[in-house]
């Protein structure tokens, strides 16, 4: 197996790491390329369409769930956001590795829609560390960083469901792991290595 013709869904809780991870990933592998979601959610400042998210209207979002434009989609909060199954199946047609960062839920849609696609799941180091890097954002209150701790221990019991786990103790390492993954080599990082039970149990603890 290599990047090429493959889809890799790549999930984490808040605060595992995944953005900067799947950001460096991107930059190593030049076979690879990023899915770029649909989303109802206002256009922030800097943002620009088409290159962070397209942003539609939610009659537009939702005339695209009833045609079965979205291979994953999904209600967070007050806004929709979905993943186009057109572009998908074009970047593999052209022979790219397409990568899509998207949370559990997303991740099992992709695997009944794709079975063959590959996913990978990263897990932080302890709990502590896990509440360390959200709490050095130093952007989210107290009540927002407790609810973060527990929606991330409620992903972090979905793990098991993808075929690797990387755990992002050491930047380097776990960057590492998903170059071996997207190359064919991750054997090291299959999620039903005895070890990694233990800490997703204290992860969720």
């Amino acid at each position: 197996m290599n990047a090429q013709n493959r889809l890799f869904v790549i999930s984490a809780p808040s605060g595992a790491g995944k953005t900067s991870l799947v950001r460096e990933l991107m930059a190593r592998e030049p076979g690879l390329r990023f899915s770029i979601s649909y989303t109802t959610r206002p256009q922030r400042n800097g943002e620009v369409d088409g290159e962070d998210y397209f942003f539609v209207s939610q009659a537009s979002f939702r005339s695209m769930i009833a045609a079965g434009a979205f291979l994953e989609h999904a209600r967070v909060f007050d806004h929709f956001y979905g993943t186009s199954r057109a572009q998908v199946e074009s970047l593999l047609g052209e022979g790219y590795g397409v990568v899509l960062e998207i949370d559990w839920q997303g991740a099992r849609q992709v695997r009944a829609a794709m079975p063959d696609s590959v996913g990978i799941f990263i897990l932080p180091p302890s709990r502590a560390e896990l509440e360390r890097r959200l709490r050095s954002r130093g952007t989210d209150s107290e009540d927002v960083i407790r609810r973060r701790l527990a929606d991330a221990a409620t992903d972090i019991s979905h793990w098991s469901e993808f075929r690797y786990a990387v755990v992002n103790d050491e930047f380097p390492a776990a960057l590492q792991a998903l170059l071996d993954i997207v190359g064919g080599k991750g054997e090291a990082s299959r999620a039903d290595r005895p070890e990694l039970a233990p800490l997703a149990e204290a992860l969720q603890a």
